[in-house]
């Protein structure tokens, strides 16, 4: 580590569990963030600035006017442009030190071993269910712990998923119907600085799992109307593949 990224990072080094040693992991390791929406936005900047060294974006959409209101990355003039491109533009200009990697493709089961393979870390962030179920059980045959999360209208959820932990519970656990609900931003809005709240929540999660600490199997709920938080407490359920991992 140079003078320069000493520098940089120091406000992090300062503090007790990460110091010089967890700035080197940071550096040394690879989070893959599928989506670079509203979450994907603040999720990819701020694992950018940490320095985390290398980074990968999974996305196929292009930016919309509709999208500028919570997608703090881009601005009027990107509208057309590919989200994957433009996110993976603004997190280089705010840390030149990490390698970002672009993949302006849709996440699918077809595909989802092929970009996912080799991450250390897996954000889920985002807007559909069958691209969630495909990084559960990518993730789950490749052993590699996922930050998933969602964030709609007045409310959030977050859940780690720790593979190799004995009696970790997995996305399915709590939808074994796999049943695709209509909970888009476009259907039932959503407020802005709420996917900002719930993604930085993200990335901390993600730095703590670089870091080697432990995680609970906990939903984690947070009411932007009322702001509250809700904790709550999960278990893997009888009878869930997961359980043969």
């Amino acid at each position: 580590m140079n003078d320069d990224q000493l520098l940089r990072y120091s406000r992090q080094i300062l503090l007790p569990g990460i110091e010089v040693d967890g700035q080197l992991k940071f550096a040394s390791a690879h989070v893959v963030i599928v989506g670079a929406g509203g979450l994907g936005n603040p999720v990819g900047l701020y694992l950018a600035a940490a320095g985390v060294g290398r980074i990968t974006v999974v996305d196929d959409d292009a930016i919309e006017l509709s999208n500028i209101a919570r997608q703090i990355a881009f601005t009027d003039d990107d509208i057309g442009a590919s989200k994957a491109a433009i996110l993976g533009r603004e997190m280089r200009r705010r840390n030149p030190d990490i390698e970002v990697f672009e993949e302006p493709v849709r996440l699918t089961a077809d595909n989802a071993s092929a970009l996912l393979r080799g991450a250390d870390v897996v954000v889920d962030c985002s807007d559909n269910f069958a691209a969630r179920f495909a990084i559960n059980d990518a993730c789950l045959a490749l052993s590699i712990p996922v930050v998933f999360a969602a964030a709609t209208a007045w409310h959030g959820q977050l859940f780690v998923m720790h593979p190799s932990v004995d009696n970790y519970p997995c996305y399915e656990c709590f939808n074994p119907s796999r049943e695709e609900l209509d909970n888009s931003c476009a259907r039932n809005g959503v407020l802005g600085p709420l996917v900002g709240v719930i993604a930085s929540q993200q990335a901390i999660e993600t730095l703590r799992i670089l870091l080697g600490m432990p995680s609970q199997p906990v939903l984690q709920v947070y009411d932007a109307r009322h702001s509250e938080w809700l904790r709550i407490n999960m278990a893997k359920r009888d009878g869930c593949h997961c359980q043969s991992k």
